[in-house]
């Protein structure tokens, strides 16, 4: 157990270490210094990175070099508080899922807040979306991923096609998903002290520009507000010391009460940053 601790604690000053070479308070070089970070790091051998751009919107295609499994692909909303983040920062994750699965992975460059604060990042992923349609895709070959605020951004847009009564996707595997920005769990003040990325005030930053001003509870703002019935099953993964671990803690108890996800799963790891460590999606059967 000693080891164990240890080793942990070890993984926890790396991950601040990482993130502090990243982190500005300047939102441009914050963004510049992500993505120096995601092409050093997230960028390996083996893995086919193809830009292509989607009604003026700049996407990735990420795929492995070898057979692999083309009948299903995976939609995935990079996180960054909605204020950072892109594809090629998303790369750290976006090419573990490629390489893991087997599956195609397509990620896009969402508009960023404070320059466009809500509703464009959703209608970004609605245009993502449909693009994968218009590709011959159905509903049910894709998966729809994101961590933080690309979880979010997973859950937003497929309640969205739940409620203009379209086809849903095959399921969703979301990675400390920023479920709800009223900050209302406990773990907002019991894991203030030990996250080693997020803090109280950046994520009220983060709040202020890309729904200042508006109502927070809104499902498409923060979906744990939303009517969750009739969602597809769902992969949940978050450490046990993030802040937002009550967001995912809170959504899994909803699934349980409600129902709607027969066959959601629930990982909890002890003491990880999830976003570290994203595990291989079991939706693809």
């Amino acid at each position: 157990m000693a080891v164990s601790s240890r080793q942990n604690q070890n993984m926890m000053n790396l991950i601040r270490k990482v993130h502090g070479l990243v982190e500005r308070p300047d939102l441009t070089k914050h963004r510049q210094s992500q993505d120096r970070i995601g092409a050093i790091l997230g960028t390996e051998k083996g893995i086919a990175y193809e830009e292509t751009e989607v009604d003026g919107m700049s996407c990735e295609w990420v795929k492995v070099e070898r057979a692999h499994l083309k009948r299903y692909v995976i939609l995935y909303c990079h996180g960054g508080g909605y204020s950072t983040g892109s594809t090629v920062y998303a790369r750290t994750l976006t090419t573990k899922l490629a390489e893991s699965t087997g599956m195609d992975v397509f990620c896009f460059n969402y508009r960023l807040a404070p320059e466009c604060k809500f509703p464009a990042a959703a209608e970004d992923a609605m245009k993502a979306w449909n693009y994968l349609m218009y590709l011959g895709y159905g509903a049910r070959d894709v998966i729809v991923a994101g961590d933080s605020a690309g979880g979010n951004l997973a859950l937003s847009l497929t309640l969205k096609l739940k409620d203009e009564g379209r086809m849903l996707p095959r399921g969703l595997a979301l990675m400390s998903p920023w479920t709800d920005l009223t900050k209302s769990g406990k773990s907002y003040q019991t894991r203030s002290s030990v996250d080693p990325v997020l803090d109280q005030e950046y994520l009220d930053r983060m709040i202020e520009n890309y729904a200042g001003g508006m109502e927070l509870t809104n499902p498409y703002i923060s979906p744990l507000f939303g009517k969750l019935e009739g969602l597809p099953p769902v992969y949940i993964q978050v450490g046990d010391n993030e802040l937002l671990l009550s967001d995912s803690t809170q959504l899994h108890k909803i699934s349980l009460r409600q129902t709607f996800l027969p066959e959601s799963t629930f990982i909890r790891a002890c003491g990880m940053c999830s976003r570290c460590r994203p595990s291989r999606t079991p939706m693809t059967r």
